[in-house]
Formats: structure tokens, sequence, C-alpha cells
């Protein structure tokens, strides 16, 4: 049987552009795996490592014009937020060129032998190694930052690992161009273009996942097709680390001195914030907690009128916005949901924003309800509306981890007075990144960032951005009474690399 085509397609109309490849076969995963594990040695120099890396941040640069053409043509997402994301992504390249510089990551430790110890400590020396050629799953909604590039890829070559990437099937043409890029900036310093494999199709991302000599994975995607992978990674004869982000509802809190202080500015920031990127953002905030009464109108009326006034959108492909016109219409027939703004279709290949309303006692216990507890991808979000703090407690009790969890405060509980310490505590345990008086769109890439949190937004306790990221795809090593001669050189008493360490207890930069 012939392999399946790849087509490149425009969601702007739902029409083929063209063929891009062939959906790989499960010779051709194993090939793209053989040749990424061939190359790791080529990656060994950490200087190699960096230089690598500072490369494919410039050729990405020098092929801006090209890359952000496609991408646009690809996913709809425009020149201006394509050109910054695209900024971002080699941003990310550098900064972990950096991070290889440096040598922290290494986490080197060093403890002399300590016979007055009880019990006697031998000569130890610790330090990480790269775990082997990682399988990166591309997101559809960040078709730079995300995908072959992206901070997965970026983290993974830091540490020293080749990658093998499973294309996203809604920018194939723009994978496939990258992929090039990487490529050419890796020949500049002799390493070999296995380093950077890419395979299309949805068996060869489970081959992909199975194959014995992949060591780790990294994906962004959905919770059903995250949540299979990592069955299938930890089902393999010899289970292997599955760092999935996989879908998040990012809660936010508005309290009732909060909408009183300044309704009007909280509605607009919530519309701009759930309508961003057609809301097609895994932070974005899909579900508000907002005080019923008159503060908490004037908030509506805020969003009602800033929603409002945002045009439709296209969304990354026609089946996304099936999925979203068919979500909202469901929750829309529930008892007691209204919809100020009723999201769904635009055009034949647009949708419109919206959000929906709904008494917080209906998702303060279990029920039909919990459908609204569930991320609906899109421009939607939905407000809860709360007459005490107990509901506030209860349906904070019932929700999910989160990437991120929101409390609007008034400027007088922002400085310590009234119940913002109590709120600010109840959301930590329920994400990664909690935040106060901000709107959670928008990750900086940082290295005190963390974008993760409990399952199911993700399946680790890992960050997929910032610059700890890297630690995803190392394992540490301890080499007890190993003659200096014998020690790797980032272990050796004179450090002759420069490492930051710990040395017998101090520490050493």
């Amino acid at each position: 049987m012939a392999a399946a085509p790849v087509w490149s397609v425009d969601p702007r109309t739902g029409k083929q552009r063209e063929q891009v490849a062939v959906e790989a076969t499960a010779q051709e995963v194993d090939a793209a795996v053989r040749a990424a594990r061939a190359a790791q040695g080529a990656l060994a120099d950490r200087g190699v490592r960096s230089a690598f890396l500072r490369s494919a941040a410039d050729e990405l640069q020098a092929a801006k014009d090209w890359l952000v053409e496609t991408a646009d043509a690809e996913t709809a997402l425009g020149p201006v937020r394509l050109t910054g994301e695209l900024a971002r992504t080699c941003y990310q390249l550098r900064a972990f060129a950096d991070i290889v510089d440096e040598g922290a990551f290494l986490d080197v430790v060093i403890n002399h032998p300590d016979d007055t110890a009880t019990p006697p400590i031998p000569d130890l020396r610790r330090y990480k190694v790269p775990l082997g050629v990682v399988a990166v799953y591309s997101a559809s909604n960040f078709p730079f930052a995300f995908s072959v590039a992206g901070g997965d890829t970026a983290s993974a070559l830091a540490a020293g690992c080749p990658v093998v990437v499973k294309a996203h099937p809604d920018h194939p043409a723009l994978s496939e161009l990258v992929a090039k890029v990487l490529r050419r900036a890796a020949a500049r310093h002799d390493i070999p273009e296995g380093v950077l494999g890419l395979v299309h199709g949805f068996e060869a991302g489970i081959e992909l996942i199975k194959h014995p000599l992949v060591s780790a994975a990294g994906f962004t995607g959905s919770i059903r097709g995250g949540r299979a992978l990592f069955d299938a990674a930890a089902a393999r004869p010899v289970p292997i680390p599955f760092h999935g982000e996989l879908g998040s509802l990012n809660p936010v809190v508005v309290t009732e001195a909060a909408a009183a202080e300044r309704a009007e500015t909280i509605g607009a920031g919530l519309a701009g914030s759930m309508t961003l990127g057609v809301g097609q953002f895994c932070v974005k905030p899909g579900l508000v907690l907002a005080p019923s009464g008159d503060a908490g109108d004037r908030l509506l009326k805020s969003l009602t009128d800033a929603v409002s006034d945002t045009e439709a959108g296209v969304l990354l492909d026609h089946r996304m916005r099936d999925n979203f016109i068919a979500g909202v219409a469901e929750r829309v027939e529930l008892p007691d949901v209204e919809s100020p703004v009723t999201p769904g279709a635009g055009s034949e290949h647009t949708v419109s924003a919206g959000f929906l309303t709904v008494p917080a006692s209906r998702l303060a216990q279990e029920g039909e309800h919990d459908l609204l507890l569930e991320e609906c991808f899109g421009p939607v979000t939905v407000v809860a509306r709360y007459e005490d703090e107990a509901e506030v407690r209860a349906v904070l009790s019932r929700l999910p981890g989160n990437l991120t969890a929101t409390v609007q405060l008034s400027s007088d509980e922002a400085a310590g007075e009234g119940r913002g310490a109590e709120l600010v505590q109840a959301l930590t345990p329920l994400a990664g990144r909690v935040l106060v008086n901000g709107w959670p769109t928008g990750v900086a890439v940082a290295p005190a960032q963390h974008h993760g949190g409990p399952y199911p937004a993700t399946t680790s306790t890992s960050t997929s951005v910032g610059g700890t990221a890297i630690e995803r795809w190392l394992r540490p090593v301890v080499y007890q009474s190993t003659p200096e001669a014998l020690l790797p050189a980032e272990l050796r008493d004179d450090n002759p690399l420069g490492l930051p360490r710990r040395f017998n207890g101090r520490l050493e930069r």
C-alpha cells in the first residue's frame, strides 16, 4: 500500500495548498531514530553544542520572511504574531546556548572522603549526562515556539540529546522548512543532519514513542492524545520519561472588592486574554469566578462590550472549528447557562468569540455542569457568578490541575489586607504559575519561569519553558572512589573546564 500523502492546508479556505511529504513508515521512523542516535557523539562537546544553537538562531532569523509567510499560510495566525513568535524561538535557542556555556546545568557536586562522618563518606563525584534520543511532538498553536525548533528541541539539544520530531499535521510545510534550516546550522559545525529527524503521520508518532532507542519524549497537545502517548511510554519494556503538556482551564478568581474597585478594567483585560490568538493559547482563562451583585454586573457589561467588538477569527484547522462550535452548543444547552455574547460560527471558515455565564452553585457539586470545567479550545470563557466565599472554595476544590491560576485583588487586598494571601495560597495547589492582578496569556522565557502544573495540565513536574527545561533530558551519575585519571574532566579537582560546582559543601562559581 502506498504511503498516505501529507498535505499543507490553508485554514482560511480549507483547501489543500501542496503535498509536502508522505507519512513515515515504521522503517523510516527506525532510520530517523538510528540516525539521531549516531549523531549524539557530535554533541558531546559543549562548545560545539552552544555554537550550533546560536547558528540555528541565526539561520532561522535569516530565513524569517520565508518562514513567516509559510507559517501564516498554514496557520492563519498572522505575520505580526508569527514574527514575534519566531523572535522568541531564536531568543530561546540563544538562551540555551548561554546555559550550555555556563555549565551549571551539569549540577557538579564533589565530596572528598570523610572518615569522621557516620557512616564514613567515600570519594563521591556527581554530575548529569544526556539521556539519549528525544522524541518531540509538535503543537499546533505555536508553529515556531512549540514545534520543530521549539523549547523541547532546543532544551534537548542543549542537554546533548539528538531529536526526532513528529511534525504537526497543521503546519507540515513549515516543519520541513525549519528542519532544513536547523540541519544547515548543524552542518556548519560538522554535526550530522540526523541530529534533527522529522517524521509525519499518526502511526509514525506511535512508532516513535515505542522505539527502543528513544530515551524520553516531550509533547504539547490534547489530554486525549497526550495521555495515549504517556501510557505507551509507560507500557514499553523499558519505560521512558514522558513530559507532556495536555491542557488547562486556567481559573481566575475576581474578589468582590476587586470588582468594586475596577470592574471595567478587569472585564476588558479578561476579554483581551481569552480572545488572544482566537482563544488558542494553552493558558487562556477558561473559567472565571466573579461576584454576583452590582460590581459583578459592571464587570460583565465591560466584558460584553469588549468581546462584542472582537472580530471573528480563523482557527488552526476546520476540525478544531467543528469541535469548538459543537462544544459551545453543548454547553449552552445546560440548565441555567446563559450566553450574553454567543460564541460559535462566524462565517464558513471563522468562529466568533463569546462567553457563557452560570451560577457558581452549579459547579460546586458533581453533575452535568462538570462539562464547564473542561477546556474548550477557542475564543470562549465561562463566568461563574458566586454569592459568597463558600461557593468560591467549593468550586476551587473541584478543579483539576492547571498550568496557571489567577486572582484579581483590590489594592488593599494586594497590600496584605483581607483575604488576598489566603486566596493565593488556595490557588497554589492547583497550578504551576499563580498570577496576581495579571492575565495568564504570555509565557516569558526566563530562568525563573515554570510552564507546567499538576495533572492533567502536565504529566510531570518539570517546566517546558525557561532554562530549567533542560533538566528533563538529563540523568545524574555518581563516580565513587574513582582515580582522578579516570574521571571525566567535569569532575576533576582542578576543574579544568571552569564549571560552577559544589566542592566539599562550598558553592564555587
